[in-house]
């Protein structure tokens, strides 16, 4: 509100020169406009929370919908009730409680917020351990990669001394500092509106890269499912109608893909449009701001720096199919790609301010993200427990157990009871044949954390993250995070867990429970030795510019074709825009009934555009599944073989398979000349052509 002591008495006579500038204005402007900025400053704030506890309400209600088997139509309308009314309270309550003056606090970080590296009291001699623990750490791990014969155990023991000895600094610093203040300082209106734009082009670049996955023939295949027949399959839906088991791996916990499918039957348009070109974006937006977020509340200072640098390492960063940048914009879509992108460092940060306040709204929000966070992915109860229990370790250390354990219920209660509901009701989450795929902790880092010059860094940020990040709480979990990942990358522990979790194609995703991009950005925030603050803060500046060159030179960037991207001019589907074509035209087609039998891309694409089109073989991945051994498998991989034109089996075999698996449409490239000559020998027809390019001859069964 107006300062009313600034308000000048107007004077007897008329002053003809007209007044501008900020003394000019009416008072309710001036209250207005510094109405707006508030909102603006606490925009990303709401946005975040009110997207947590928004899809967390989902997802219990799509848990208690099961009780009443209810359609997804009706547990979305209950929801958006729900939101609707929840709002309204919200905004009831800010109104009473809003403060005289709302204008956000200064940012700057107070003395006590120092990081340990740049403390006068540090014990130097274990600082300079560490950082020179940390170096070899890095180093070593980013050259291991490069083809170097080097013994993993440098970087893993370099690694496990520097992360005791972070946490060993850290809590040194806790015990014998000063009491903290009871809040962090918050953003400012130029801050939050920088990240709220920043967020907003993320979110329209989500438009334009396309990156199709072999797994969204399950997930959006789901959705599209449940928004063509307003169901959730609780059985098989690729290979069956909703008939055979579903797949053990996949027990139907996560609600997202039941989230898009309700959301496009009752809007009316098709899921994947739904996906790809509203909640994607949305998605964008939220993950964006959860890493902003975390990054001004661990960075020391220069916030907006570390922030762009941790954006522009997501994007300058993928290439890999485990790099994080793939699964920032690219996989969002998947539950799994938002849950490392969003709710990670979201929960870093609810964790921090509930060992910060204590506060039931922070319970409350570390309650909700857990919800969250089942309700993206089944991996979130393999992830979360190293998270937090990473954090609870670390507030352990300084002697705050009670609030390690509150949190430690809080966050895990309902993923692990929701999982071990699941199993005894289903029988789910055996990943039966999944676990022959398992990576060493060498092999781990190379996919995630990457290796050479990218690798270096991502090693100096897991290892003097602690030393970097804002003093107290945010360097303490930290330091708790760098050490239990140092534990899991000593060789054999990986294995351990592989044999007693029976779960081994996972476990490469342990660095996830790293806020790695935030730790990042922290890397050119470090207080570099200069006699004037404008010396420093270019130093900081030259520092960023390093690290995004070096992004930039040695990692493969988002909108590679090396990432597997396609880079359209127009908002796309997440497909090849060729086999979405071939789809649809399929999908007109006047087929009889039965399965159709195609290339196996685009059977792994069909299910994407409809599920009124059945097919032969969605994807070979999941056969193990269903015991490869089986003539249910073998019937699949001879008949896609045959369609592909990689295998020219005779008709003796292929009739057999094609009368059990009731084929009824076959369709195949033109260039397939062998599968062309064959098909009137099984009994099919030839019935539709499609041009060239991606000309198809299609055949359908003769009755």
């Amino acid at each position: 509100m107006a300062n009313v002591d600034s308000i000048a008495v107007a004077p007897a006579e008329p002053d003809p020169t007209p007044r501008t500038g900020p003394a000019s204005r009416p008072a309710g402007a001036r209250a207005g406009l510094s109405r707006v900025r508030a909102l603006v400053a606490v925009a990303p704030a709401v946005l975040t929370d009110g997207a947590v506890i928004a899809f967390a309400l989902f997802t219990v209600l799509y848990h208690l919908a099961f009780l009443g088997d209810l359609r997804p139509s009706v547990t979305f309308r209950i929801w958006l009730l729900a939101c609707v009314v929840l709002a309204v309270v919200a905004v009831l309550r800010a109104r009473r409680r809003a403060p005289a003056d709302s204008t956000p606090a200064d940012s700057t970080p107070a003395a006590q917020d120092e990081p340990v590296i740049g403390r006068p009291a540090t014990d130097r001699r274990l600082l300079i351990g560490v950082v020179v623990a940390a170096g070899v750490a890095a180093i070593s791990a980013g050259v291991a990669g490069t083809g170097v014969s080097l013994s993993w155990w440098i970087p893993a023991v370099a690694g496990l001394l520097a992360a005791v000895g972070g946490l060993l600094l850290v809590r040194q610093a806790w015990l014998s500092g000063p009491a903290p203040t009871p809040a962090a300082p918050a953003p400012t209106t130029v801050q939050s509106a920088y990240a709220l734009v920043v967020s907003a082009l993320v979110g329209i670049s989500s438009f334009f890269m396309a990156r199709n996955t072999p797994d969204d023939v399950y997930y959006v295949g789901k959705s599209v499912w449940i928004a063509e027949r307003d169901l959730i399959p609780l059985n098989d839906f690729l290979f069956s109608e909703n008939v055979l088991p579903s797949m053990g791996s996949q027990p139907p916990i996560p609600s997202i893909e039941v989230f898009d499918g309700a959301f496009a039957n009752v809007v009316g348009i098709h899921a994947s449009s739904a996906l790809w070109y509203v909640l994607l974006p949305i998605m964008a937006v939220i993950a964006a701001l959860a890493l902003w977020r975390l990054t001004h509340r661990w960075a020391p200072r220069r916030p907006l720096l570390a922030f762009t640098v941790a954006i522009a390492y997501l994007y300058l960063v993928a290439g890999d199919d485990a790099a994080l940048g793939t699964f920032h914009l690219l996989r969002l879509h998947e539950g799994k790609g938002m849950f490392v992108s969003a709710v990670i460092p979201l929960m870093w940060l609810y964790l921090t301010e509930w060992f910060d306040n204590r506060s039931r709204r922070s319970l409350l929000l570390i309650v909700a993200l857990s919800i969250t966070a089942i309700g993206l992915t089944n991996t979130a109860a393999i992830i979360l427990p190293m998270l937090v229990g990473a954090a609870g370790f670390a507030m352990l250390l300084v002697g705050r157990w009670k609030a390690a354990i509150v949190a430690a219920v809080a966050a895990l209660a309902y993923p692990i009871g929701s999982l071990v509901v699941s199993r005894l009701l289903l029988g789910g989450m055996t990943a039966t044949g999944a676990d022959d795929a398992f990576f060493d902790a060498a092999y781990t880092y190379k996919r995630t954390l990457l290796f050479g010059v990218v690798g270096v860094i991502s090693g100096l940020a897991l290892w003097c993250g602690a030393l970097l990040a804002r003093r107290r709480t945010p360097a303490l979990l930290a330091a708790g995070a760098a050490l239990a990942l140092s534990v899991l990358f000593v060789p054999g522990v990986l294995e351990l867990l592989s044999a007693l979790s029976g779960i081994s194609v996972v476990l490469w995703r342990v660095p996830w429970l790293l806020a790695l991009p935030t730790l990042i950005g922290l890397l050119c925030t470090v207080r570099v030795p200069a006699p004037t603050p404008a010396l420093r803060r270019a130093a900081s500046g030259g520092i960023a510019v390093l690290l995004v060159a070096s992004f930039a030179l040695f990692a493969t960037p988002m909108w590679s074709s090396k990432s597997w991207v396609e880079v359209h001019d127009r908002p796309t589907w997440k497909l090849p825009q060729q086999r979405q074509s071939i789809a649809f035209w399929i999908k007109g087609l006047d087929r009889p009934e039965g399965l159709l039998l195609a290339p196996k891309t685009i059977m792994r694409t069909t299910p994407i555009i409809t599920s009124e089109v059945r097919v032969v073989l969605p994807r070979d991945f999941y056969l193990v599944e269903y015991d490869l051994s089986s003539q249910f498998a073998k019937d699949r991989l001879l008949l896609s073989d045959f369609a592909d034109g990689t295998a020219s089996p005779t008709p003796a075999e292929l009739t057999p398979a094609l009368d059990r698996l009731d084929v009824g449409t076959i369709c195949v490239y033109n260039g397939n000349r062998y599968a062309r000559d064959t098909a009137p020998q099984l009994g099919y027809r030839e019935f539709a052509t499609r041009p060239a390019p991606g000309g198809m001859t299609c055949f359908r069964r003769v009755s």
